[in-house]
């Protein structure tokens, strides 16, 4: 076992169906996962090995490894060659032996990124600079994000990133949920649990409301989706 590595909040593996469902475990240490009783991680299922896979944090984000097991563990779909870690990125699934499913959730902050990921960010500019005629203003280009003329630090991560920019580009409509989860996972799509997107945009609302807490950006449109509601800013509203 390793020590503590995040401080809090800390990513967090969420289990999805399964005898295990909705079970959450803050990936601040090494975790074991397994059927046999002394694994951090205990998934009662004869398909699983004893002592399945690991998943723990390091400094560049939370890795997984398979030990060796009958069944295979799934990263997104796809099989771990045993011994060889994976890294884990915010909303990406993990099955084991095809009985068990997780979802890695939470704040998915910078110091969760890879080095080249978190070296595109640039440099805020003056905000001087920039004339704003939105509460809410994105540079595609430059992955940042300002919120009533102040930029948010620290950026946002990819996936919250991706996922702010798919509801700007089509500002004002309503975007359906399956639309959002194939924009931002792509072909790993099919993997990827409702309760993943959920947890993506509770992150996002809560780092938006930082700047901006008495306007809701992300608007629920039950059984039809999410759009994102931009008013135009003057300038007189207070940040």
């Amino acid at each position: 076992m390793t020590g503590p590595l995040f401080s809090e909040p800390v990513p967090m593996l969420l289990a999805l169906g399964g005898t295990l469902d909705q079970q959450r475990w803050p990936v601040d240490r090494e975790l074991l996962l397994g059927r046999d009783p002394q694994c951090d991680v205990v998934i009662p299922n004869r398909q699983v090995s004893r002592r399945h896979a690991r998943v723990y944090p390091q400094e560049r984000g939370v890795w997984v490894e398979d030990l060796g097991s009958k069944n295979g563990t799934f990263l997104n779909g796809e099989r771990l060659e045993p011994g060889k870690p994976a890294r884990m990125r915010e909303g990406d699934t993990l099955i084991l032996a095809l009985a068990q499913r997780f979802v890695l959730v939470g704040p998915g902050e910078t110091q969760t990124l890879p080095l080249d990921e978190a070296a595109t960010w640039l440099p805020a500019a003056p905000e001087a600079e920039r004339t704003f005629t939105h509460r809410l203003e994105m540079d595609l280009e430059a992955h940042r994000v300002w919120v009533l003329g102040k930029e948010v630090q620290p950026p946002l991560s990819p996936l919250q990133f991706r996922l702010l920019e798919v509801l700007y580009r089509r500002a004002g409509e309503v975007v359906p949920r399956a639309e959002l989860v194939e924009a931002i996972w792509g072909k790993e799509s099919l993997w990827v649990a409702q309760p993943a997107l959920d947890a993506l945009l509770h992150r996002l609302r809560e780092r938006l409301a930082e700047y901006d807490p008495d306007h809701s950006y992300l608007v629920t449109v039950r059984g039809h989706g999410i759009r994102l509601d931009n008013p135009a800013w003057t300038g007189s509203e207070s940040p």
